[in-house]
């Protein structure tokens, strides 16, 4: 039998029981995917190998099928995106614990049918103990402190995010959108991606008693078919429901954070939890070959980066050249160093840092960075300063999900612990992993991070700042005004070229959403000196002329993203997950009653 549909298939029974129903609504049927466009002979994901999910009544899509049932549901109950989201982002954080959290943070972009946007930030945030230099040995040297164990961990924003978007935006009762997270923890059936999930990381599971204890029997992870209880976790989430924001940051969880946090010697305390807000913030916004772009400002990196990117490129004719052939890639890559040169150097907590983004995404800085740019031979990043003046002296693992209702309103959320399982710690009591993003910050300037990132002063640690991110959820609407695109991703510094080329492929090359999502990806980030791409993404060829250009190019051996896509096309929303890591498209097929905006 499949290993993947025989994992499924407890699913709709446990959905039923969570949400009170005689099982889940079906789902659409999928569409017949575009073949008019090859990619490389050898790439994993050949065009047409994979059909979106259509759907006029609403759209989930996540990383997890369950998550993207509960979401649904919510849809078909009468809910409308926000109350999705909410729903689904704590669903997240039971089916999907190395990334979907509660004690982390992430960034939510909304546009409303009524033409509101917004974007939301629940960044974490350093403790109010926290130092520049915390992470430094007695030599001036960076330690492994910023990405293991509780010095790592920021102040979670997680549930503070989703309250504040429910008590802007939602509809439906809050308890009732927690709650199917909440009845999950009691009890899942473990299918093959949490699965596999579990064994790829089963050396670091074991680093942390806790985290043992809820997903390993003996030492061994739990495998397909296991039963997967977390008990504590169910009950912190009670507490979130009954309580809302206050269920989290006070009371028992926040003593339980507190209480951890003094015995492995982490920062965080009591205090530290309840000063922390959810920030609304004005998203970047701006033109790309008449759509508007709209998505995250500092302290993510994304709309900004990605702006500056697509700005570079928006002075070449992209359709007259090979998907994926040498001038196309050779453009991308040179596009991608400049904007991270600028990205590494300037962009940081806005309430510490003052930010260049109106210039950074503005037309006229976009040409003078493409008048640098040789059609013929790559620049040295060595030779790619940043482009704005002297930069400030002061100042892993994700996932993202996609959703859109009857009515248009449209959510993108991108939420993380960074690295795999976070910090690897789990709250005794409380049941949730804790993040790693303290390694987000810059540590030693000139040092790179985890992901490579080799990040400047303006993103030093201090007290109640947030660290620089790149996540980059992101909606775009077409020339109407339009939804056309509602998409985000996981993978580090991947994320925004990731991202680029979603809205590239949908826009300049005129690519369905399996096709763009399927396609291969690259990646640049001015440091280190690479063209990365995925395994077999490009011909050969191609990379022989990219050498031969002057770039170093480097094949990446796993997936980059897991890119979760919603392309509006004649008035119905068509979804896929990301095929790297198996999620699901779940469209809505019929509401119990109409959707409330």
């Amino acid at each position: 039998m499949n290993l993947r549909r025989a994992a499924l298939v407890p699913i709709l029974p446990l959905m039923a029981l969570v949400m009170g129903r005689g099982g889940a609504a079906p789902a659409s049927a999928p569409v017949a995917p575009d073949t008019s466009r090859l990619f490389a002979p050898a790439w994993e994901y050949p065009r047409g190998s994979i059909a979106p999910v259509r759907s006029t009544a609403g759209m989930v899509v996540t990383t997890d099928r369950i998550a993207s049932e509960v979401g649904a549901e919510i849809l078909r109950r009468g809910g409308n995106a926000v109350d999705a989201a909410v729903a689904t982002h704590f669903a997240l954080a039971v089916v999907n614990p190395e990334a979907g959290n509660i004690g982390g943070g992430g960034f939510m972009v909304v546009r409303m049918a009524d033409g509101t946007t917004a974007a939301l930030d629940f960044r974490e945030m350093a403790p109010g103990r926290a130092t520049r230099d915390m992470f430094l040995d007695a030599a001036g040297n960076v330690t492994n402190r910023s990405t293991e164990g509780h010095l790592a961990a920021g102040v979670p924003g997680s549930v503070a995010g989703m309250w504040e978007a429910h008590k802007r935006f939602g509809r439906l009762p809050w308890a009732e959108l927690v709650a199917p997270a909440a009845n999950l923890a009691d009890g899942i059936v473990v299918h093959q991606r949490l699965a596999q999930s579990f064994y790829n990381n089963r050396k670091e599971l074991v680093k942390n008693a806790e985290t043992a204890r809820i997903f390993t029997r003996r030492g061994e992870p739990l495998r397909v078919g296991d039963r997967l209880v977390q008990t504590d976790l169910a009950e912190t989430l009670r507490r979130v429901a009954r309580n809302g924001r206050d269920g989290f940051y006070t009371g028992r969880t926040a003593e339980l954070v507190e209480a951890e946090m003094r015995r492995g010697g982490g920062l965080i305390t009591r205090e530290d939890m309840g000063r922390y807000k959810a920030l609304w913030r004005d998203p970047v916004r701006f033109r790309y070959r008449g759509h508007e772009v709209i998505s995250m400002p500092p302290p993510s990196s994304g709309g900004a980066t990605m702006a500056a990117m697509l700005k570079i490129l928006e002075g070449y004719d992209l359709r007259r050249m090979r998907f994926m052939g040498p001038d196309h890639a050779h453009l991308f890559a040179e596009a991608a160093r400049r904007a991270y040169a600028d990205r590494n150097a300037y962009l940081a907590d806005p309430d510490f840092v003052p930010q260049p983004t109106a210039r950074m995404i503005s037309d006229a800085y976009a040409a003078t960075r493409r008048a640098t740019i040789r059609r013929d031979r790559a620049t040295a990043s060595a030779q790619v300063a940043p482009g704005l003046g002297a930069p400030p002296t002061e100042g892993t693992e994700t996932t993202h999900y996609s959703i859109m209702d009857q009515r248009g309103n449209a959510v993108a959320v991108t939420t993380t612990i960074n690295s795999l399982y976070g910090n690897l710690v789990t709250v005794p009591g409380a049941g949730f992993l804790l993040n790693n993003e303290m390694d987000d910050f810059t540590s030693k300037p000139g040092v790179p991070n985890q992901f490579g990132l080799v990040q400047g002063a303006a993103n030093a640690i201090a007290p109640g700042k947030r660290m620089l991110s790149a996540m980059t959820p992101t909606i775009v609407l077409d020339p109407s005004g339009r939804v056309k695109l509602v998409t985000g991703t996981p993978g580090g510094s991947t994320i925004i070229t990731s991202i680029v080329q979603q809205v590239s492929n949908v826009v300049d090359f005129g690519m369905d959403v399996a096709t763009a999502t399927s396609a291969p990806r690259l990646h640049h980030q001015h440091l280190p000196d690479s063209l990365r791409f995925e395994r077999r993404g490009l011909d050969a060829a191609t990379v022989s002329r990219l050498r031969g250009m002057g770039h170093a190019m480097a094949e990446r051996q796993g997936f980059q993203g897991d890119v979760q896509s919603i392309v509006v096309t004649n008035g119905a929303m068509t979804a896929v997950a990301d095929p790297r890591r198996g999620g699901a498209a779940v469209g809505v097929a019929e509401v119990a009653r109409p959707v409330v905006q």
